[in-house]
């Protein structure tokens, strides 16, 4: 059937259906002099028809096609200046991806022959079709922020080797919604699973050389497209479900968002560059002239995306509102979020970017959390978010972790990371959910691994056990790796439910990482971006202490959702809230004596005992913390307390009920309390 064409209309950009086999396409290309639609049959990628763009408004191509038949695929051509030297890239041989696809017909993978060749068969096409999805009238659970707990998890490693998932759904979207994952999710406690990046991407072709790929999906091609990887037939229609589904059980859905660069590395036409290079990506400058063969590296990937540019800024604003709209999605995890807020390069707390989302019906409204650095010039930006944002915290990580090692952590600094880091997140101005606290994530050591090994044990990653951090705050209690050892792994396992309940009793958003309450190794490999096998993906089989594990994780959780004081904190000195009800902290020695300033700087004693009462109703909770070797002889503070939990104890919960004003608190372990009769 021969296509028909007229000029059609600069907006939306992508492509749009206006009826019947009908749709508008238009491209940012404002230094292009020519742009075309190459059109291609859905079964063969064959070419179909290549038609030029016969109209242009300002810096925006546009054309209108009718007879285009539903499912069919296409891409883009450009024509213009070949000048490196000025950053102007165009190819007439290269077919693009455009920017705006919403779904793509397959995963990109590298091949050196076909992109030397320059042939179309390199890329994925872009698919024509908008069918129709029944929400059936579900909604978005609007979990509050400080009832939030995060599990973090990626598509494929979660359920691929899952037993009770069919096959055809193990490592797809459809296998997070199955409903064994649906009830480990209820029976684990968390609200809220946040997904490594699922927008369609590219494995570097370094990484292809040596047989591995970008596992993690940290290279993005497109910005809206759900990456094929992780779909059986139809990406866009089984992430939809997905989410359906989580929400039917009131699971939310963030995702982890890539706007700081591309898989465009080494100036690779793939979409952006080859549209609008110069526009899209940031340059390094000499003299006030911009070095057009020198992309800014503030990512540590070599080419920086310039979202203070308008038009990538509205490419990225354009993206996030379709996830959270046609897509249905409760929230965004922004990798290197810092560079989100440059602007001249220099990050800025008030930048365009952050001011626009804060007053953007629709995006003020869903979870935002930054990695709060970049690598570029002053990218450590902790606390500088806006206050309807959360940040990665790892200065909690670091402290939670060192205070549980010999000699390692200060408690003044550790109860200050235990009550939201008021020091960064500030009282009267931010809530202490600004503060997203966390053990492990995926890049770095996992929790079993935390207490496994003393080293980084990264060979296998092909780096020479060059990457990954070196300063892990672990400790394998003597042996490097797995042990049979009875108190090896008594050891081992108290370190972690202390570990666990210090970040469940801590103020802040709660982030945990999939996987973890399994008891999952990742041996040693504190950085597995490139291992897309069994080392990265998840065992479901748990032995005996495993499954005791399992349970204390889940009896956490559970703690802390009875516990509105432990989610969210209002002292009576901030007045950032006003409505609700109060707390009042209080700090002890072991002798039930209150603590004095002076004693915070006492070195010889690491132990804490705090009360939360909540007022007017005067119901408390005390927790005993005790990271000494030695056990810890307590006066329990004014009341007989009703103990609630000990991490000293397998299961945590003791066998028989424990009512008292003295306790032996073991060492290294931790006490929970409640007022008895409460």
């Amino acid at each position: 059937m021969q296509l028909q064409s007229d000029y059609g209309r600069a907006y939306p950009l992508g492509a749009s259906r206006q009826a019947s086999l009908c749709w508008n396409f238009a491209v940012y290309a404002p230094e292009a002099s020519q742009v075309w639609l190459c059109v291609y049959c859905p079964d063969t990628e064959e070419l179909q028809q290549q038609l030029p763009f016969i109209g242009r408004t300002g810096d925006i191509w546009h054309l209108q096609v009718r007879g285009i038949a539903d499912g069919s695929l296409y891409g883009l051509k450009t024509d213009g200046a070949l000048r490196p030297e000025e950053g102007l890239l165009f190819s007439p041989q290269r077919l693009l991806i455009d920017p705006y696809a919403r779904q793509l017909n397959r995963a990109l993978v590298w091949n050196e022959r076909l992109y030397q060749s320059a042939s179309h068969y390199m890329v994925p096409k872009a698919v024509l079709s908008q069918q129709h999805f029944d929400w059936q009238g579900v909604q978005k659970p609007a979990i509050a922020r400080e009832k939030t707990i995060i599990y973090e998890a990626h598509v494929k490693g979660l359920t691929k080797l899952h037993p009770d998932i069919p096959a055809e759904q193990q490592g797809r979207y459809l296998g997070v919604c199955h409903p064994v994952m649906l009830e480990h999710y209820k029976k684990l406690g968390i609200t809220s699973i946040q997904l490594l990046p699922v927008t369609s991407f590219m494995s570097e072709p370094r990484l292809e050389k040596l047989k591995l790929s970008n596992y993690w999906g940290y290279n993005p091609v497109n910005f809206f497209a759900p990456d094929a990887r992780y779909a059986e037939t139809d990406p866009v229609t089984e992430f939809k479900t997905m989410v359906r589904t989580l929400h039917q059980h009131d699971i939310e859905v963030i995702l982890d968002l890539v706007f700081n660069h591309s898989a465009e590395g080494d100036d690779y036409l793939l979409s952006f560059r080859g549209l609008a290079n110069r526009q899209y990506y940031l340059y390094e400058s000499h003299a006030n002239m911009t070095d057009y063969r020198n992309n800014s590296n503030f990512s540590g990937c070599g080419n920086t995306l310039n979202v203070a540019d308008p038009m990538m800024q509205r490419m990225v604003l354009d993206a996030l509102r379709y996830w959270a709209t046609e897509m249905q999605v409760d929230g965004f995890r922004f990798d290197l979020a810092v560079t989100l807020a440059r602007e001249n390069k220099r990050f800025e707390p008030h930048a365009a970017f952050l001011q626009v989302v804060a007053q953007d019906p629709v995006l003020s409204q869903v979870k935002l959390i930054a990695e709060p650095w970049d690598v570029g010039p002053y990218g450590y930006q902790l606390g500088q978010f806006p206050a309807h944002w959360s940040e990665i915290n790892d200065k909690s990580r670091d402290s939670f972790r060192a205070y549980w090692l010999p000699h390692q952590g200060g408690r003044a600094e550790f109860a200050t990371r235990l009550m939201g880091s008021r020091d960064i997140f500030q009282k009267h101005r931010k809530p202490a959910v600004c503060s997203l606290n966390c053990l492990t994530y995926h890049d770095g050591f996992t929790l079993h691994d935390l207490v496994c090994y003393q080293d980084k044990h990264n060979w296998l990653n092909a780096e020479q056990n060059r990457d990954g951090h070196n300063h892990n705050l672990s400790l394998n209690y003597g042996v490097e790796g797995p042990s049979p050892d009875a108190a090896i792994l008594q050891a081992r396992y108290q370190h972690k439910r202390n570990l666990v309940a210090t970040l469940l009793l801590s103020q802040g958003l709660i982030h945990w990482l999939a996987g973890d309450e399994l008891s999952r190794s990742q041996q040693g490999n504190n950085n597995a971006y490139c291992q897309d096998n069994d080392i990265s993906w998840l065992h479901w089989s748990m032995d005996y202490h495993a499954t005791q594990f399992y349970g204390f994780v889940c009896r956490l959780i559970k703690l802390r959702q009875e516990f509105s004081c432990l989610q969210q904190l209002s002292l009576l000195d901030d007045q950032y809230q006003l409505h609700g009800a109060k707390h009042k902290v209080s700090w002890y020695k072991p002798d039930a004596e209150l603590m004095q300033d002076q004693d915070w700087s006492d070195a010889s004693e690491q132990s804490l005992i705090l009360v939360i009462e909540q007022l007017p109703s005067h119901k408390e909770l005390l927790v005993v913390m005790n990271p000494a070797e030695q056990e810890l002889a307590l006066e329990l503070p004014e009341h007989p307390w009703r103990l609630l939990l000990d991490t000293s104890l397998v299961t945590g919960e003791p066998a028989e009920a424990i009512i008292s004003q003295t306790y032996q608190q073991a060492g290294r372990s931790l006490s929970i309390w409640t007022l008895n009769g409460e």
